[in-house]
């Protein structure tokens, strides 16, 4: 059986914890992802998996394989990249990850518009809060907030957003409207503590820049539940603006202290580290930050 092939479907195996899960994602069957994984076996002389009824899991020999197969994986894709580099037309299948709001009200869009250039192309959307195991989930492009801690990976900024503080008429009616950075301390702030600026809100103003520590009555690991909770007239939020358009628009949040700018919110593209990036990654990079940069809560 061709090895590089059996190489595939063991990766596969790993990733999904299953043959079964393996075998959907190479588009065979069970029985011949059990083949090619008995036929690499019987080649290396050694157990690549645990068996048992219930579960699968990696032998130490089958972790360390795992990590040569996908180093070998790579290089071929990268080899062939350099080769089909000069091709304009991208094909075969995007997986891409992206954060709950800007995945659904943005990311979801683009690619709509994408496909409809390109149609030798599909898209695996995952919404998630985190960049993940890129190389292991196998994503092709994660969109990633702020900076990026894992030198494996290269970010691209692709866009900021513009952080703003805003509340409901409500709540302002009830507990007066701030008028200085310092007077947020007066009040209830909702934070999102997944990402920054977390309880640290920063501001610049004509006298510099001041750092004020919020506190409120509901923190939240993600944007849409505070945003929620501050239309309910539960405090301020300090959100980019692609999140919170809407809502201003449409009069259900005020945005205040207007005078005092803060810093945006930078949003950046992921992808693993190689030589040749694909012609999909590289034509949907460029695609996505052009149009990114039509949009109004957007800047680039």
């Amino acid at each position: 059986m061709d090895k590089l092939t059996g190489m595939k479907v063991f990766v596969s195996v790993a990733r999904a914890g299953s043959f079964v899960g393996g075998a959907k994602e190479m588009s065979i069957s069970r029985a011949m992802a059990t083949k090619h994984i008995g036929h690499l076996e019987s080649y290396l002389g050694a157990r690549l998996f645990n068996r048992t009824t219930r579960s699968l899991s990696l032998t130490d020999v089958g972790g360390s394989y795992l990590q040569r197969c996908r180093t070998v994986l790579t290089e071929i894709e990268e080899m062939e990249g350099a080769v089909t580099q000069l091709h304009t037309n991208p094909r075969g299948k995007l997986k891409i990850s992206a954060p709950n709001v800007i995945g659904s009200l943005y990311i979801a869009p683009a690619i709509a518009e994408f496909f409809n250039l390109h149609k030798d192309l599909s898209v695996n959307l995952m919404l998630q809060s985190s960049v993940g195991d890129m190389v292991d989930e196998g994503i092709d492009i994660a969109i990633a907030f702020g900076s990026l801690k894992d030198t494996s990976l290269i970010a691209k900024k692709i866009a900021s957003s513009p952080l703003l503080v805003c509340g409901s008429s409500a709540y302002f009616a009830v507990n007066g409207i701030p008028l200085l950075p310092e007077d947020l301390t007066q009040h209830s702030c909702l934070v999102n503590n997944s990402i920054p600026p977390r309880n640290k809100w920063r501001f610049k103003g004509q006298d510099g820049k001041t750092e004020v520590s919020v506190s409120g009555r509901m923190q939240a690991n993600a944007a849409d539940p505070i945003r929620i909770a501050a239309k309910k007239d539960l405090g301020l939020v300090m959100l980019p603006e692609y999140i919170v358009a809407r809502d201003i628009e449409k009069g259900h949040l005020r945005v205040v202290l207007q005078d005092y700018a803060c810093e945006p919110m930078e949003i950046h593209a992921v992808y693993p580290h190689r030589k040749y990036v694909s012609a999909k990654v590289r034509t949907f990079l460029v695609f996505l930050e052009e149009w990114l940069r039509t949009r109004s809560a957007f800047n680039g």
